[in-house]
């Protein structure tokens, strides 16, 4: 919502670039309140030994 709704870009590949940096930042700076304040890339490496054990 952040990225699209609030840019209007100019072609199909400027938007690709806001997007790309967008899932980016999202997943590797944006703490989240349901991980905990964590990223999502934080929680998932956090917890990837847990998740091998059970997989």
């Amino acid at each position: 919502y952040e990225e699209v709704y609030l840019h209007a870009y100019d072609s199909v590949g400027d938007a690709k670039q806001g997007l790309e940096k967008y899932f980016m930042f999202y997943n590797q700076n944006r703490p989240h309140t349901a991980l905990d304040d964590k990223t999502p890339n934080e929680f998932y490496f956090d917890n990837l030994p847990a998740m091998q054990k059970t997989g």
